[in-house]
């Protein structure tokens, strides 16, 4: 089982930074190749540009939770709940 793992191509998991802006500000996000290729589709599947998908990402939870708290692995969790392989956990009322 772990050639599974272990034999796949490096370069899905190659880190790649991309400089875009949220909010008004310039940043960089690190993520692996294979986390921006779903941003990309989930991007495209919705007629946008990646950056745009993002921010919005990062304005609704600055919405919803006031702050954001390690948004890279938020960013790999919305990729696996796209891709079917995590469920959203519904937020409770506050």
């Amino acid at each position: 089982m772990c050639s599974i793992f272990s034999g796949q191509d490096p370069a899905k998991y190659e880190p790649v930074t991309r400089s875009l802006r949220l909010n008004g500000q310039c940043t960089s996000i690190r993520l692996e190749r294979a986390f921006w290729d779903i941003l990309d589709a989930m991007a495209a599947a919705e007629g946008r540009s990646t950056p745009s998908l993002i921010s919005e990402i990062h304005s609704e939870v600055l919405e919803t939770r006031g702050e954001v708290v390690n948004f890279t692995s938020l960013l790999r969790c919305a990729c696996l709940t796209a891709s079917g392989t995590l469920q959203p956990v519904p937020i409770a009322a506050e």
